[in-house]
């Protein structure tokens, strides 16, 4: 009897041992299958690879604080979103600051979305859901757009398409991107505007550029003071009328013969480098024929 009864309890711990195999196999096939594209799984965040497409180059120490503080209240409220590398290896598409976040709180699982996508995909599916957010700045957008047309060969409708801004708008942000490097640093940290920028553009002169940038920040000057500013800098500059003191001798000898010619007094304006105006004064319609006949007779 002792002998039998030891049997069937060797008997039963095999069969314990194997459905516990079971199991734990069962466990590893449910977790490949949790894994596969399309599914919301909770992810070891050292499977997880940083995106390299990120268009996002800073990030808010104190802002990384406060949401890890949320999700340590609330936990992950939306998933990040992952493509599948490898069957172990996973690339974020989008959700870094929720990554830095759980990473601060030193969770080892982040709830995430797996989206199949190419290194294209990838990138498009970054650009647009950095663009969408509130918090980025105006040359980070222009960065965006301007990767959405040049590595993906979009046109500026298209983008307008993809991100649900108008084609203008898509334009106004690019053209940001023409300004100085110290203008655009200036506008990352928030000691100007995009008004003052897009203001600012319409300066042809990089020097001038920087110019006006210096007497906004010194002056404090608002978007409606910087584009009365620019317009005053875009004014044609009057030419100086010179006496026939100041002209060089080439035109001392040559304006008693013009003048002669013309049958009046020309009057002349320099400008720098010889360069000038000749201005033929006229004093009625006839003396207008008149003048445009001699120039007629010698072409």
């Amino acid at each position: 009897m002792a002998k039998a009864i030891k049997k069937q309890v060797l008997g039963r711990g095999l069969a314990a041992l194997l459905q516990d195999s079971k199991k734990v196999q069962s466990k590893k096939e449910s977790s490949i299958i949790s894994s596969q594209p399309g599914n919301i799984v909770e992810l070891e965040l050292g499977l997880i690879k940083l995106n390299p497409f990120q268009p996002r180059t800073k990030f808010n120490t104190e802002s990384i604080r406060n949401l890890a503080m949320s999700i340590q209240e609330l936990g992950v409220i939306q998933p990040i979103t992952v493509r599948k590398i490898t069957k172990t290896e996973f690339q974020l598409i989008s959700g870094e600051r929720r990554l830095r976040a759980t990473t601060l709180l030193g969770l080892k699982t982040v709830p995430a979305f797996i989206r199949i996508a190419n290194d294209q995909e990838a990138l498009e599916m970054a650009l647009v859901e950095n663009i969408q957010r509130q918090d980025l700045d105006p040359i980070e957008i222009a960065l965006s757009y301007q990767r959405l047309t040049d590595d993906l060969g979009l046109t500026q409708e298209q983008v307008s398409q993809r991100v649900g801004k108008k084609r203008s708008t898509i334009a106004n942000y690019l053209r940001l991107l023409k300004l100085e490097p110290l203008i655009q640093t200036g506008m990352r940290d928030g000691f100007i505007s995009m008004g003052h920028g897009r203001a600012i553009i319409n300066i042809n002169s990089n020097s001038n550029q920087i110019k006006i940038y210096k007497e906004i920040l010194l002056k404090k000057l608002s978007v409606r003071a910087t584009e009365n500013l620019v317009k005053d800098y875009n004014k044609p500059k009057a030419l100086k009328t010179q006496t026939t003191n100041d002209l060089p001798e080439f035109l001392k000898d040559g304006i008693p013969k013009i003048s002669t010619y013309f049958g009046h007094k020309i009057n002349i304006k320099m400008e720098k480098n010889e360069k000038g105006k000749i201005l033929i004064p006229f004093h009625s319609k006839e003396d207008f024929l008149r003048i445009l006949k001699l120039l007629k007779s010698d072409l």
